[in-house]
C-alpha cells in the first residue's frame, strides 16, 4: 500500500481505498486501479501486478 501511495503521489492523483470483501479496492481519481488482498503477507506476483496496474494508470487515455 505504501508503494501504491507513492505512485499516486508521483502521478499527482488522489488515491482512495475502500473495503470490498477480503480485499481493498484501490482507486486513483475515482477510477478503480486494482485490488489488494487484506493479508499480512501477500504473494509477490500479486504485489507486482498491483504495482504494474498503478504505474500504468493514465497511459490508456
Amino acid at each position: 500500500m505504501k508503494r501504491l501511495r507513492g505512485i499516486a503521489k508521483a502521478k499527482g492523483v488522489e488515491m482512495t481505498v475502500r473495503q470490498g470483501g477480503s480485499h481493498e479496492v484501490v482507486s486513483f481519481d475515482g477510477r478503480k486501479v486494482t485490488t489488494v488482498p487484506r493479508h499480512n503477507d501477500i504473494n509477490e506476483y500479486t504485489a507486482r501486478g498491483a504495482i504494474k496496474a498503478a504505474e500504468s494508470f493514465g497511459k490508456e487515455d
